[in-house]
């Protein structure tokens, strides 16, 4: 059986090929070569691979969907372009971050390009798509990309403004969730795939009701593997996300468990920026996280995610063509839930 990767990486150089027509390397050569930056370094293309996947699921040639595909990724790179600055990130895809080579004014610049090639991409898909598929396609394109600013208004309004673990919860961790990885990353683009090969509202549904599972898995395994992958293959700096001071679930087990000094502790260390954090500091947050078991915690609500997703396969299967396109779905939840990257 094809596993997701497999199938991304049938088509990723195609998408790529289609990304880099947007992106021409021209004058000022210094400047599209910042232009260019992430999307030559190539992620992991899920995103993309997703909108291929539901779009052959549901009959649509791959050849159509490489222009919609093409604007997904390009939307990840200059997202990840601005979210590095925002989080003074130190690394993306195993090498310095755009801002830490050039600084902060010229990533932004980059970025920005980026963002208005992903736009006239869109529009060069809705020209070309029959019927009324290409405004739904720009339409929920739009709606994901809303979405997912107000899951980075949330997730940046806790790290400066609440800065305390004692203000959050899991509803609130799962509300940046809901947005800035169920939708932008799972749901969002397996229906873009589905639009365009002209799927009814009730087989979007159902992708939405397996993806947000989904999301919820993927989202919770990336606050694993940022306090346990090697940073070589993970692509980021180990303890980011604490430096950052992001709400991860890791962290709420830690702290719900914790005694009052080390809540207090917690707290203090929080409290601070990224760059006053001492290496000693993230030490002790890492080092409760694993005195309370929260890393095997946060895998455990990882699986029961994923596993809801796998149930709602099958809970939909009216919905989902019983295909060779249906096993490969199923094998993207098990990647999400057990990869390391």
């Amino acid at each position: 059986m094809t596993s997701f990767k497999e199938y991304v990486s049938k088509y990723r150089d195609s998408v790529y090929s289609k990304i880099m027509e947007y992106l021409p390397l021209k004058e000022p050569e210094a400047h599209y070569r910042m232009v260019r930056d992430y999307s030559e370094r190539m992620g992991s293309y899920r995103r993309a691979g997703f909108i291929l996947l539901t779009g052959e699921m549901f009959g649509e040639k791959p050849e159509n969907l490489f222009l919609p595909a093409a604007a997904m990724q390009m939307s990840e790179d200059w997202i990840l372009i601005h979210d590095d600055i925002e989080d003074n990130s130190e690394s993306r895809r195993g090498k310095p971050a755009l801002h830490k080579i050039h600084g902060n004014e010229l990533a932004i610049n980059a970025g920005d390009a980026v963002h208005i090639s992903m736009w006239k991409a869109l529009k060069d898909y809705m020209v070309s798509a029959a019927g009324q598929r290409g405004s739904r396609l720009f339409d929920t394109f739009y709606d994901m990309l809303e979405r997912t600013v107000e899951g980075q208004y949330l997730e940046t309004n806790f790290i400066l403004n609440s800065k305390s673990l004692s203000k959050a919860s899991e509803k609130l961790y799962l509300d940046i969730v809901s947005s800035k990885t169920c939708y932008y990353t799972v749901y969002g683009p397996m229906q873009l795939g589905a639009i365009a090969a002209g799927a009814s509202d009730a087989k979007l549904h159902a992708l939405r009701e397996i993806g947000y599972p989904a999301g919820v898995a993927f989202q919770i395994i990336d606050d694993v593997l940022d306090m346990t992958a090697d940073e070589k293959v993970f692509g980021k700096q180990r303890y980011g996300d604490l430096y950052e001071g992001k709400l991860t679930l890791i962290m709420l087990h830690a702290y719900e468990s914790s005694s009052d000094s080390e809540k207090k502790e917690t707290d203090r260390i929080f409290s601070k920026q990224r760059q006053q954090k001492t290496p000693e500091e993230i030490s002790f947050l890492a080092g409760i996280a694993e005195k309370y078991g929260s890393v095997e915690y946060a895998r455990g609500r990882a699986k029961t995610y994923a596993d809801k997703a796998k149930e709602a396969v099958k809970q939909f299967s009216g919905e989902i063509p019983s295909n060779s396109y249906r096993d490969i779905l199923l094998s993207s939840i098990e990647e999400m839930y057990r990869r390391e990257k």
